[in-house]
């Protein structure tokens, strides 16, 4: 008896496996996952930073002229930009497409014990009510999904896609255990794979999406083993390419300096994308 319900688990799961497999297959995100597990240098997004070219890279090996990386809104404008490809033979880029959601009735970039874990639940489990979430996109609000996933699409377009667009949510984490925080960009990522594909196809990509950088992000083992310093040097603005609170111009040239010294001592180590 025992036998067959395992059997029969196994069966049922390989159908709700297959069946988000080909429903992704044929449609115009490709869900790859989760991008990073800390910040290296901020700010991260922009030409030329590691997981940039990463991004990139995983763009590449797809024959996408695009990608799109999702956010938790900060400070940042979410502009989109073109990253060339780490190839000294090639001039080719890969659009970087930025987007990042508002969450009006949330606590804002929490750690997991400010979380409303009961939100969170029904968030996953019934997705996210009409007018909860703005969106912020090439320094522009959007008020709804369609609008935002509308500009995305244009741009892409604009941009030579042709194909599903890869898709990572962000994935650092400030301050909590990034093996157990999913980080930046999670509940957009969620909601563009429930709006487009369903809620089943999202639970089975999510869960894809966390394995993915174990297994995928060549920087791995450093940002795990370096995260608590990381996280400090990050929240204390020394990761910073800007770090700049001071007025005479001989100091911030000596601070800017510092911190790029700073930022090259923690990254220097960083094994090359293959």
């Amino acid at each position: 008896m025992k036998k067959f319900i395992v059997i029969g688990v196994f069966s049922i799961l390989a159908i709700i496996i297959l069946y988000s497999y080909i429903t992704v297959s044929n449609g115009p995100i490709d869900p790859l996952g989760r991008l990073s597990f800390v910040k290296i240098e901020n700010p991260d997004m922009y030409p030329d930073h590691p997981h940039s070219i990463l991004l990139a890279e995983y763009a590449e090996d797809r024959g996408s002229n695009c990608a799109l990386v999702v956010h938790f809104a900060g400070s940042s404008n979410y502009r989109s930009y073109p990253q060339k490809l780490n190839d000294t033979d090639s001039n080719k880029t890969v659009y970087i497409i930025e987007a990042a959601f508002i969450d009006t009735q949330g606590v804002g970039s929490a750690n997991l014990s400010q979380i409303n874990k009961t939100d969170s639940l029904k968030l996953a489990l019934f997705g996210v009510p009409k007018n909860r979430y703005k969106y912020v996109s090439d320094g522009k609000v959007y008020n709804s999904y369609d609008a935002l996933m509308a500009h995305v699409y244009t741009l892409a377009k604009e941009h030579g896609q042709k194909g599903p667009i890869p898709m990572v949510w962000h994935g650092s984490v400030r301050s909590d255990n990034p093996n157990i925080n999913p980080g930046c960009g999670l509940p957009l990522y969620f909601q563009i794979l429930t709006n487009t594909y369903g809620m089943v196809p999202a639970y089975v990509y999510v869960v894809y999406g966390l394995i993915f950088p174990y297994i995928n992000n060549p920087y791995r083992n450093f940002e795990l083993s370096n995260a608590s310093n990381l996280q400090k040097l990050y929240n204390e603005g020394e990761l910073n390419y800007d770090f700049v609170n001071i007025s005479s111009n001989t100091d911030k040239n000596r601070l800017i300096n510092t911190t790029n010294n700073i930022t090259q001592n923690i990254t220097k180590n960083l094994p090359n994308y293959e």
